[in-house]
């Protein structure tokens, strides 16, 4: 193998006991994958109920939404043992869609932002992931906590006084159960103890899951299409059908990655970004709303239930049908101030707070704060986390070609007399003479881009040059700027391996060294050429050397074919 042939890429191997085969030949692993699933599902329930009221559509949709989320993404996604369900930021999205066009519009948003992602995992774009900075990211969690919160309130503002005990009583349970056991979650113990409390003590004005709509037992059967084939319904969800696949996405993503730290196995992106549009296409239209990967759940079913493989999500998708078609009566009778005090528990510990300490904020350069808080503040303006995300990359790549582009800078030092430089680029002296040479240097350090190069002409001393050149003697005495002549790179490898110019050029009195920078786009070349042009100009020849293969191939494609 030589050494231009690509290695392949390591791939950690999978350790005897995460194979699902393993799994379902060894009665102990098996026992650990179920139970595992069985408290990821009792964790899942309270947050999916909770978020189908903030999406405004009925519990048991996203119930059965789940189911087959799970069970899909179980079967054919990318990352084992990642939890995925009708909860998280995709609820946020669609919540605003159904307040002003009705639940029917769901179904065709859920199918189209399905085949978005089937696109985007298939066309390998999953790897785009890697492009959003660290700062959107944190920007973007932070922006979910706040929407989450906030969605709470309308549950504790005019309702009997009676609510509010029962609401320190749950936020008393979740804080503090965690701190003697947690063998059982402690939102569902939360949620039991109060749901018992307001049973017994016949707390009717209390309001529960099922006044936000009915909760009868079995499956509720395909999802109807209630809306006509026209320009007009795809105006209506299209935007809604991107921020859903690509929130989606985003948090799916990010939740792999997480697991693949925890676990120190790698998982396949693009497959787990078309399985998760699938998913969403049958969950669509059998239950009839969108999900993604959820971190919390994720982390109980990993960490918590120690669950490595694909059995784990099955049993939580499988456990939690068997809540939907056996329980719903039950979850009917949940009050909805013991769901609204847990959903402000999970924005609170979604946020990362870390961001936010004073010493953080001191040491984080104001750049990265400061995408960080317009990506929230777009979110937190719109309720659209698409729209926020978009706005922070956009920020952060604005701010960033800005900081790169005061990264380059040109060192001139006036040297002797030396032999002209093999493998340059050079531009004639204008009167056809021979006599110059080099006499002046310049080193062109940092990349050369649209944002770097657009000054780049200003850091030449061209009348200082010509004066030098004029007092050496060796410069012409007229010059055309018309008669400029410039070339591209020609070199080829000679016997022992060195570059070696194919056509010999005229001596120059101006060098410009570009072995510290890089040349990236017709810009930076467009910029070399308006200096050569400047130099000829004041009567100088003037060598571009220290091209990279990748530069110099660029830049004498480009050479002298961008002008007017």
């Amino acid at each position: 193998m030589t050494a231009d042939t690509p290695q392949p890429r390591a791939v950690a191997p999978a350790r005897p006991d995460d194979s699902v085969r393993a799994v379902l030949r060894s009665p102990r692993l098996l026992t650990r994958e179920a139970l595992a699933g069985i408290v990821t599902t009792l964790a899942l329930v309270p947050e999916v109920i909770s978020f189908s009221v903030i999406a405004g559509v009925d519990p048991v949709v996203s119930l059965v939404a789940s189911v087959v989320l799970a069970v899909v993404m179980s079967l054919l996604g990318g990352r084992p043992a990642m939890v995925t369900a009708a909860a998280g930021s995709v609820a946020l999205v669609i919540a605003p869609l159904v307040r002003t066009h009705g639940v029917e519009y769901v179904l065709p948003t859920v199918l189209l932002a399905g085949v978005i992602q089937i696109v985007f995992g298939t066309a390998g774009l999953a790897r785009l992931m890697r492009f959003i900075p660290r700062s959107v990211m944190i920007g973007f969690v932070n922006a979910l906590g706040i929407l989450i919160f906030v969605a709470q309130v309308p549950h504790l503002i005019d309702v009997p006084w009676i609510v509010y005990p029962l609401f320190a009583l749950t936020i008393a349970i979740v804080v503090l159960l965690p701190r003697f056991t947690t063998v059982v979650p402690a939102p569902l113990v939360a949620i039991v103890v109060v749901t018992v409390i307001v049973v017994a003590a016949g707390l009717t004005d209390v309001h529960t899951v099922g006044d936000e709509g009915p909760m009868g037992g079995g499956l509720p059967g395909l999802t109807p299409w209630l809306v006509p084939f026209s320009p007009e319904t795809l105006g209506i969800i299209l935007p809604t059908a991107l921020s859903v696949a690509f929130v989606g996405l985003m948090e799916t993503l990010l939740t792999a990655k997480l697991v693949d730290d925890i676990t120190e196995t790698p998982s396949h992106k693009g497959k787990e970004s078309w399985a998760l549009g699938v998913a969403n296409i049958a969950a669509g239209a059998y239950g009839g709303i969108a999900g993604c990967a959820m971190i919390g759940q994720t982390v109980v079913n990993v960490k918590i239930g120690r669950a490595r493989t694909r059995v784990s999500t099955l049993a939580a998708g499988l456990f939690l049908l068997l809540l939907v078609t056996g329980l719903s009566s039950v979850m009917a009778r949940i009050p909805m101030v013991a769901l609204a005090a847990v959903m402000m528990v999970v924005a609170i510990t979604t946020v990362d707070w870390h961001s936010v300490r004073p010493t953080t904020l001191r040491r984080m350069p104001v750049p990265e704060t400061l995408v960080m808080v317009v990506t929230v503040g777009v979110v937190v303006a719109t309720n659209n986390l698409a729209i926020g995300v978009a706005v922070g990359v956009l920020l952060a790549m604005v701010l960033f070609a800005r900081r790169i582009a005061h990264v380059i800078r040109v060192e001139r030092t006036v040297e002797p007399a030396v032999e002209p430089v093999a493998g340059a680029v050079a531009v004639a002296d204008p009167d056809g003479s021979d006599r110059a040479r080099a006499r002046v240097r310049y080193d062109v350090v940092g990349p050369l881009f649209f944002g770097s190069s657009n000054d780049l002409v200003e850091h030449f001393s061209y009348a200082d040059d010509a004066l030098l050149a004029e007092s050496s003697g060796v410069a012409g005495a007229h010059t055309h700027a018309e008669s400029l002549e410039v070339t591209g790179v020609s070199t080829t490898a000679s016997p022992d391996g060195e570059e070696a110019r194919r056509t010999a050029r005229p001596e120059a009195t101006v060098l410009v060294d570009l072995s510290r920078a890089s040349v990236w786009d017709a810009s930076s070349v467009a910029a070399l050429d308006s200096v050569g042009t400047k130099f000829a100009a004041h009567g100088l020849a003037v060598e571009f050397v220290g091209l990279d293969e990748r530069s110099g191939s660029f830049h004498g494609r480009l050479t002298g074919q961008l002008g007017g």
